[in-house]
């Protein structure tokens, strides 16, 4: 045997050495089926997080940053802020030409010693003496500092709890439904604007300068209301007799009021325009102002006597 083959065959075999390739740290493993991706999508998101920290990449430049900086924008949108500002003022010049929010702002301008206050006035007229409206600078003050100025929050409150209580008495009755509640709540804005318009009329026939306004009128014939609420109150407590004592009451009341408060607005300017106390126009006036203050007794009866039975 060969000398070659024995010493072959008595030592042992070493393994033989292969050289693996060492994978660059940019290349994939060359026994992979799929490249490993990870690591560097890893490395990429965390160099790109945000300041925050919510991992989310910055973008350079958000789209409202370019469009902001872009100065044709910036010209558009200074042009349509103006529009807006222009459109704006003359909305608000249409509202108050047709309605009058200035003046509306007056008139509910109350607190609750005014609405006591009030309240009792229209009650109880005959303890009170100075029926003069106070005046500051040619404008007379709000009324929760004047107990004789007009206001349009009593009124208001008194006509809706007015067909409240008319609905109420009209279900104790057995009477009540949405068409008779609507038809009570019509009549009585129905005769409310007939008799704004028939003394708007009656002043400009009679030829009265007066600073009595349509807005100071609806809230003097409005007061009405609450002695009508009171009527029809004691009458469901009461029957016919608590209606007929306190109505009546409250009609004798509203009939002074009227006279004592609309004397100063239509007698109060002819005294000042030098016309004569026994003059025919100063009598016209006179019986105006009382036709205007009999005319609430009447329609107070006329809108609440059907309500009690």
């Amino acid at each position: 045997m060969h000398p070659a083959g024995l010493a072959a065959a008595g030592t042992p075999r070493q393994p033989s050495k292969r050289r693996v390739p060492v994978s660059q740290p940019g290349m994939a493993d060359p026994h992979q089926l799929f490249d490993d991706t990870s690591s560097a999508q890893s490395r990429g998101y965390g160099a790109q997080r945000a300041p925050g920290g919510l991992g989310y990449p910055t973008a350079s430049a958000s789209p409202q940053s370019a469009f902001l900086g872009d100065p044709v924008s910036n010209m558009a949108m200074a042009y349509g802020s103006s529009l807006a500002a222009q459109g704006k003022e003359l909305v608000d010049k249409n509202i108050d030409r047709f309605i009058p929010v200035t003046k509306l702002k007056y008139y509910f301008a109350v607190d609750t010693m005014y609405v006591g206050k009030k309240l009792g006035l229209l009650f109880f007229p005959y303890l009170h003496q100075d029926w003069e409206v106070q005046y500051q600078q040619d404008t007379p003050v709000a009324p929760r500092f004047d107990v004789n100025a007009p206001d349009l929050y009593i009124p208001a409150m008194a006509f809706i709890t007015y067909v409240l209580v008319a609905g109420l008495a009209l279900g104790t009755q057995d009477r009540f439904s949405p068409d008779l509640l609507g038809l009570q709540a019509s009549s009585a804005l129905a005769w409310l604007t007939l008799e704004v318009l028939a003394i708007l009329l009656s002043l400009y026939l009679v030829t009265v300068n007066t600073d009595l306004t349509t807005i100071d009128l609806v809230a003097f014939l409005g007061y009405k209301y609450v002695g009508m609420i009171g009527g029809v109150l004691m009458g469901l407590l009461f029957g016919k007799i608590g209606y007929y004592l306190v109505l009546g009451w409250c009609c004798v009341s509203i009939f002074v009021f009227m006279i004592r408060t609309l004397r100063l607005k239509i007698l109060a300017e002819a005294a000042a325009e030098g016309i004569p106390v026994r003059g025919a126009r100063n009598q016209l006036r006179m019986y105006l102002t009382m036709a205007v203050a009999a005319a609430q007794p009447l329609l107070m009866y006329w809108l609440t006597f059907h309500l009690v039975r």
